[in-house]
């Protein structure tokens, strides 16, 4: 086991703001560094919204606005030159990868540490090529892939056949969660659920999701449907709760950097995904104390949600459904009470103390 007098990680990211993957990324980046580790953070686009920890490499303060190769070309050989200037023990690599050619020489030539590269969606083009050959050449020999279910690992191994894969899930940090809770809950004055996601594509599917709801019990209960988040589409949302008379109980809030406020005084949160990593949402809202309405999309909801004990786990992709368990969770008080209660304790196993020391078993640091 290593010593943490003699460990240096470098956590490579997208942005330390947006997403699941650059949340976890912050969040390890604090649990290394007050575990006494040397923390060293790598980022790629100039965008930070989240706490986080140790020094800063920002590579997106030398992107100009052309963005050539020339400029792609000066931004990896600074971050050559960081990476062979601290001799790093370990590199844990958050980033989207859809660049073969550019992941194949940054994976061979750039990280000459041990390097783990991590899988936070089921659409795993996002971080792989779909060709096996070009996938086993890029990852096969580092240290190692880590995915964050069960479910994604599974078929990582079915479709490439590599041999150094892991699952540790994201992890949830109650304390900090409970901080953001105490500068202030929302003080809005009537019931409601919340969603929340980049409206820059349709993955998230708040259109089907507002249409569902148009068509439950809970508009007429006067509980309202908060949407969290921005994006293209915006706008053609918002056109499609007008047309389905329902303005005036679809509530679109913007970009929240505090969505606990929302989270702590809904009724539930719901996710209508067509497909998921390990949703922080829903680990997020349980983590409030908040229960949670979720598809059983691929991959992470049913790792996360026991049906009847901690929320709804509905069939995927049936709207139906969906709009069926929202009015099971306002019409059945017992099993809403029931749901409700569970929520926080069922977020015991992906606390950051539990999934921090799994990471440092992993990596073999050990801290004593």
């Amino acid at each position: 086991m290593l010593q943490t007098r003699k460990i240096k990680l470098c956590l490579v990211g997208d942005m330390l703001s947006g997403g699941g993957a650059e949340r976890v990324h912050a969040l390890l980046s604090i649990y290394f560094a007050d575990s006494g580790i040397e923390v060293h953070n790598v980022i790629v686009q100039n965008k930070i919204s989240y706490d986080y920890k140790g020094e800063l490499l920002n590579l997106g303060l030398l992107k100009d606005s052309r963005n050539g190769i020339s400029n792609k070309l000066k931004r990896l050989k600074v971050l050559d030159s960081y990476l062979r200037k601290h001799d790093f023990n370990f590199i844990i690599d958050f980033r989207i990868r859809q660049k073969p050619v550019q992941d194949w020489i940054i994976a061979k030539f750039i990280y000459k540490s041990p390097a783990i590269f991590t899988v936070h969606s089921s659409h795993l083009q996002w971080y792989m090529p779909q060709n096996k050959w070009l996938t086993q050449a890029i990852y096969s020999d580092a240290y190692g892939i880590v995915s964050i279910t069960n479910k994604m690992q599974s078929r990582i191994e079915a479709l490439y056949s590599l041999n150094n894969l892991s699952t540790i899930y994201n992890p949830v940090s109650k304390r900090y969660i409970d901080n953001r809770i105490s500068e202030g809950v929302s003080d809005l004055d009537f019931n409601y659920i919340v969603a929340a996601g980049s409206m820059d594509h349709d993955v998230k599917q708040f259109d089907k999701l507002i249409s569902a709801y148009s068509k439950s019990v809970l508009p007429d209960n006067d509980i309202k449907l908060l949407i969290l988040g921005n994006g293209n589409h915006l706008q053609a949302y918002k056109e499609l709760s007008v047309a389905l008379d329902v303005e005036d109980n679809v509530l679109f809030m913007g970009f929240q950097d505090n969505p606990y406020q929302f989270m702590k005084n809904a009724k539930f949160t719901i996710l209508s995904s067509k497909f998921e990593g390990l949703p922080m949402v829903l680990l997020e809202s349980l983590a409030c104390g908040t229960p949670v309405v979720s598809f059983d999309c691929f991959s992470g909801p049913s790792e996360i949600v026991v049906n009847g004990t901690n929320g709804l786990l509905i069939e995927d992709q049936n709207f139906d459904a969906l709009a069926t368990g929202m009015n099971l969770m306002i019409t059945d008080t017992r099993l809403y009470n029931y749901c409700k209660a569970n929520a926080l304790a069922s977020t015991d196993k992906f606390l950051i103390e539990n999934i921090g020391r799994q990471w440092l078993d992993y990596l073999k640091i050990n801290l004593y």
